[in-house]
């Protein structure tokens, strides 16, 4: 008789793979490491990230930011389009961080499963290493960790958190912005509001290719903005930056407009998408609703002086980019913050 070998290891036999943990921290150790200059002290699987300030801004100030994918991971992985996900996680987490002058210095993952598949954690970092790496930033650290029963089936959700520097003189916090002033929209890669898109798409009778072509669009990585904005910053004033997220052009831009003032913004300066007209008519919402769940197409707004406009937008262009003439700011005459022209 053949005897029966039991596996004795009780974390495991409770759906926790410690061994694969440790392969996952093997196949990573050469993506993070490439994001990780002088200034990152230690190495991968220490208990605390070390980041070393180098005196390079002359009044350093921290700024943090955290965010998650949302949904986003949910459509991806019903779709088998993981490779990007990743950058999805900088991009939300960066892009908010530069809107008040910061340079990111070091990003942190979290991502949890029920069940850790070593290769797909292993290309979900490497695309968080990569756009790390594109956004000027040492991937510090990370934690991955398992909870079967409490994510079901092969579930997972990914959440960052960015840290970077300006220099407290030149933070960029909106109080500059008067009226006379100008909005800039710089493209996005796709829209933001997934819960909604996969109701929409699940919902549609469109044939499936046409669905497809829709989750292919959607699915594009978001774009990374920090290269972009420390360059542009080197070159021309900038009063203000939103990033439109969650919210839309709608919420976003105000948060940065101070009292006393609100926005036009000129629904013709720009051709809102396909994937955004395509959920636009297939959810029945209206262009109200469009603009205050959805990006439309616009991921980064600048407010900058009436003078400067045309120089922005061809600098942001320069670095190939879209760029639009998307409003303008003026004294508030109504309770309304935001009007479409």
């Amino acid at each position: 008789m053949t005897k029966e070998i039991k596996n004795n290891d009780p974390y495991k036999l409770a759906g926790v793979d410690i061994e694969a943990g440790n392969n996952l921290v093997d196949k990573i150790k050469a993506d993070v490491g490439a994001t990780q200059g002088p200034n990152v002290l230690g190495n991968i699987g220490g208990f605390a990230g070390m980041f070393k300030l180098d005196g390079s801004v002359k009044n350093p100030t921290l700024v943090a930011c955290t965010d998650g994918v949302g949904t986003k991971v949910a459509l991806a992985q019903e779709n088998n389009k993981l490779e990007t996900v990743g950058q999805d996680l900088v991009a939300m987490c960066v892009n908010d961080l530069i809107t008040c002058g910061a340079e990111p210095l070091f990003f942190l993952d979290y991502f949890a499963t029920s069940a850790l598949d070593v290769e797909q954690a292993a290309l979900i970092i490497k695309s968080i290493a990569t756009a790390c790496k594109s956004s000027g930033c040492a991937l510090l650290g990370g934690e991955t960790a398992e909870m079967p029963g409490h994510y079901i089936d092969n579930n997972f959700d990914l959440a960052g958190f960015s840290v970077g520097i300006v220099d407290e003189t030149k933070i960029i916090n909106g109080s500059s912005i008067a009226s006379g002033n100008v909005i800039i929209g710089i493209e996005s890669s796709g829209p933001n509001g997934y819960s909604l898109i996969r109701k929409i798409i699940s919902e549609s009778s469109a044939p499936q290719n046409e669905i497809d072509s829709i989750i292919d669009l959607v699915l594009k990585p978001t774009h990374l903005y920090p290269e972009l904005i420390t360059q542009l910053l080197k070159t021309i004033k900038v009063n203000g930056m939103a990033h439109i997220t969650g919210g839309g052009i709608t919420e976003n831009i105000p948060r940065i407009i101070p009292n006393g003032l609100s926005i036009d913004i000129f629904k013709e300066s720009w051709d809102m998408p396909k994937a955004f007209k395509w959920l636009q008519d297939q959810g029945d919402i209206s262009d109200n609703d469009m603009y205050r769940i959805f990006n439309c197409g616009i991921g980064m707004t600048l407010i900058v002086d009436e003078s400067i406009k045309d120089q922005a937008i061809e600098n942001i262009k320069s670095y190939g980019y879209e760029a639009f003439y998307l409003g303008n700011v003026h004294n508030r005459e109504t309770e309304s913050s935001v009007t479409y022209l």
